[in-house]
């Protein structure tokens, strides 16, 4: 005799799945798309946004996260591979980034507007996951860093700009596509590059020989890498192939793979050198300049990913407080919700607004705008900090507006919440990102002229922002770049800009709320502190419906 199942309950009150959402449907991206140059984008946007909301990508998400990777030092018969192993997931979301030209694909087509889309691409692909996108910036950053080494840069930069991903390790010459990565952290020296210890030494066949140990290189199933090392001149950039022409392996030694808090789909590694055969980028002793190109275009990148994690946490938190019910209503029917919910809106369209706006600099100063390069040079590091700051804080929020579901894998916030502090560490800590502003400041021939030039462009439509424009001046004057107030200086420099840009470009609701809130200090410390009378029906129409929204 069968027994019957127990119901004990019904499944109700739960928001559907957040798919068929499309999250290029967002106007103050797509605004900042035509303004900086990339409207021509749209369309390809729009179809990597429905990629990236749909049931597959967020499968591809979970599964890269949930199998990270694994370190094969040697095959079955005892050979050394220094091999990593992947999950299909990886794979595939790899090659969405490659395929779309996220990689390095905009120097290969120098259309005005090609860089400030791969930006857009970014933020719209980095709200699937982010681990993947290491490799991705790298390979993009590789190539300028690159071309001051003419024949290496005739060699490769065909094949880092392809857009076919091609993983596996062969010769680079005999594949499709390639991709990059950079070995510059060492155990005793971190951002200190200066201190490195591992040795290049010249050999008969005008290579060098590479010697040391590096503490914290990502993307090691990479097919090159940017390193630097002692030579006999100094500090000097090397590219070091996994695979040398002749086949053979290059000595790569994998000691052991990062246990991380985040970023968990990503491989990060410890390589060891002996007698690893590099080719000298640049000029001996050059290492560091040769490299700075790289780590700013980086450092723009760290930005992007840290915007597209907030974007991507408050759509969750969005879709969530529109179908959740307590107390006899919608949650983002409740004055107190809708307080944060907007607060959160107004972080995220100001990440979105600066981080584009710096895109398009990059994008303008390629073209030879020496303004832009001068904006480009200081707004970069001023964004690299400010955003990266303060997305763990919105991730945050975001998640407790889930309450109790936000905290358990399957909604997808805690990857997010894990992700939240990376940016901020990589390419330079927040204090690294702070001196560089001062400095950038006191030897960037006309670098404040130029970031002043937009924060004077709004000068007039809001009186918050004036008083808050001629505080920072003052500031600027009184303090002569003194690093110990130098991350209070670059916060209110970040906020005065957005304040700026938000004022010419955002609607009137998101602007007022920023001015109100971050610049007049009609806001509290924590998100959800906006003042009474903020016009949050305005702002939260900013937040595009999902496509499993029903109501």
């Amino acid at each position: 005799m069968s027994t019957p199942t127990a119901h004990t309950h019904q499944v109700t009150n739960q928001p559907p799945p957040l798919v068929g959402h499309d999250p290029s449907a967002d106007p103050a991206l797509r605004a900042a798309m035509a303004r900086e140059g990339a409207g021509w984008h749209l369309p390809d946007l729009r179809r990597l946004g429905t990629l990236a909301g749909s049931e597959q990508a967020l499968r591809w998400a979970e599964q890269a996260d949930r199998f990270p990777p694994q370190l094969r030092t040697h095959d079955r018969y005892g050979h050394r591979i220094d091999e990593v192993e992947f999950h299909p997931a990886w794979h595939a979301l790899l090659d969405v980034a490659v395929r779309t030209g996220m990689a390095a694909a905009p120097w290969a087509q120098p259309r005005p507007g090609a860089h400030v889309a791969r930006a857009a691409d970014i933020l719209v692909w980095g709200t699937v996951e982010q681990g993947h996108l290491c490799p991705v910036s790298m390979t993009y950053a590789a190539v300028p860093a690159l071309r001051v080494a003419p024949d290496l840069a005739a060699r490769f930069e065909p094949l880092l700009t392809s857009r076919v991903y091609d993983p596996g390790l062969r010769v680079p010459e005999t594949k499709a596509g390639l991709l990059a990565g950079m070995g510059m952290t060492e155990k005793q020296g971190g951002s200190d590059v200066r201190s490195n210890t591992t040795t290049a030494t010249p050999a008969r066949d005008g290579t060098f020989r590479l010697r040391g140990h590096k503490w914290f290189t990502s993307a090691p199933m990479s097919d090159m890498f940017l390193v630097l090392a002692q030579a006999p001149d100094g500090l000097s950039c090397f590219l070091v192939p996994r695979v040398l022409p002749d086949g053979t392996r290059n000595t790569f030694r994998i000691q052991r793979l990062k246990d991380k808090l985040g970023n968990r789909s990503n491989a990060s590694g410890e390589p060891e050198f002996d007698d690893t055969v590099g080719w000298l980028v640049g000029e001996p002793g050059r290492g560091i300049a040769v490299i700075l190109e790289m780590v700013t275009l980086t450092r723009l990148d760290a930005a992007l990913a840290a915007a597209a994690g907030m974007r991507a946490a408050v759509l969750s938190a969005a879709h969530h407080v529109r179908h959740r019910r307590a107390f006899g209503g919608l949650l983002i029917d409740a004055p107190l919700m809708r307080n944060v919910l907007a607060d959160l809106v107004v972080e995220t369209e100001a990440a979105t607004t600066l981080v584009m706006r710096v895109a398009g600099a990059v994008d303008r100063s390629l073209c030879g705008d020496d303004t832009e390069r001068a904006f480009r040079r200081i707004a970069t590091a001023v964004a690299k900090y400010w955003v990266c700051k303060r997305v763990p804080g919105v991730v945050v929020e975001a998640l407790e507006c889930l309450g109790g579901n936000g905290y358990v894998e399957e909604s997808g916030m805690p990857r997010l919440y894990r992700e939240a502090p990376l940016n901020g560490i990589w390419e330079g800590a927040g204090n690294v990102n702070a001196l560089d502003v001062l400095r950038a400041l006191a030897r960037e021939p006309g670098g404040l002229a130029a970031v002043t030039a937009d924060i004077d462009a709004a000068r007039g439509a809001d009186s918050r922002l004036d008083r808050a424009a001629d505080q920072l001046l003052s500031r600027l004057e009184a303090t002569g770049g003194e690093p110990f107030t130098a991350r209070r200086l670059v916060e209110r420099l970040a906020l005065v800009l957005q304040g700026s840009l938000l004022v010419q470009h955002a609607p009137t609701a998101v602007a007022d709320a920023f001015c109100a809130s971050r610049l007049a200090g009609d806001g509290g410390l924590a998100f959800g502190t906006l003042p009474a009378g903020t016009d949050t029906a305005g702002i939260l129409d900013r937040i595009a419906s999902s496509g499993s929204d029903t109501d």
